[in-house]
């Protein structure tokens, strides 16, 4: 009444401002966005004082596990035993299918001596100005070959080429997909019965019941 709530109000703001600086000078030498004091500041602690906001980018909160951004392609890692950076989409295009933008494209690989299509995509493009993160690609893929990315710092001064992703911009390797959703992959390859893709699983199976075969005849 009569001004009293703003005047309050400026004084909690105030407060704060002053308080910014004094917890400047307790984490002097040590660096101003250190990660204790991030974390100090961002945990709902009584201890937290001063500067309550993220001073982005220099402060970045880490995005939960199913947070997600732009699709990408999972590959084998570069290191794997069989097939390194083998691209596990089957270019069946579901993906493509079911996306609500549609701004998905894909071109079938072709076999050079047959010339019959072959299960792997030779382009594949996302335009990320017209995806909408909604994140069904990745839902209704088959072979758990598409994913939804953790990276949201995409902004550049080219509106054109440079936000249509290829192939190559979209391929990234499986362990990057385990490091940023550990529980979600490790849920996946329990339900396939293993880490790696479909068809590596079915070959080592199809493998093991050969070896069976040969050692019962024997």
């Amino acid at each position: 009444m009569y001004g009293l709530g703003i005047l309050k109000g400026m004084g909690v703001t105030l407060k704060h401002f002053l308080d910014t600086y004094i917890e400047d000078l307790r984490f002097l030498g040590k660096g101003k966005r250190t990660d204790v004091a991030f974390n100090l500041r961002q945990s709902g602690s009584n201890q937290r004082l001063g500067l309550f906001t993220v001073e982005y980018p220099e402060e970045k909160i880490a995005v939960p596990e199913r947070f997600r951004f732009i699709p990408f392609l999972v590959i084998n890692n570069l290191d794997a035993e069989e097939d390194p950076g083998k691209i596990w989409c089957t270019s069946c295009g579901i993906c493509a299918k079911v996306c609500p933008p549609q701004c998905i494209w894909i071109v079938r690989g072709t076999d050079p001596e047959t010339g019959r299509p072959k299960p792997e995509p030779e382009e594949f493009y996302i335009d990320i100005d017209i995806c909408m993160n909604c994140g069904l690609c990745a839902e209704f893929c088959p072979f758990d070959a598409i994913k939804m990315d953790h990276d949201y710092e995409l902004a550049s001064y080219d509106r054109t080429t440079h936000h249509i992703f290829d192939k190559a911009r979209l391929s990234k390797e499986f362990r990057y997909w385990r490091s940023i959703a550990p529980t979600i992959s490790a849920e996946e390859a329990e339900a396939r019965g293993g880490w790696e893709h479909k068809d590596v699983l079915k070959e080592k199976a199809k493998a093991a019941r050969t070896a069976d075969k040969a050692t019962g005849a024997s």
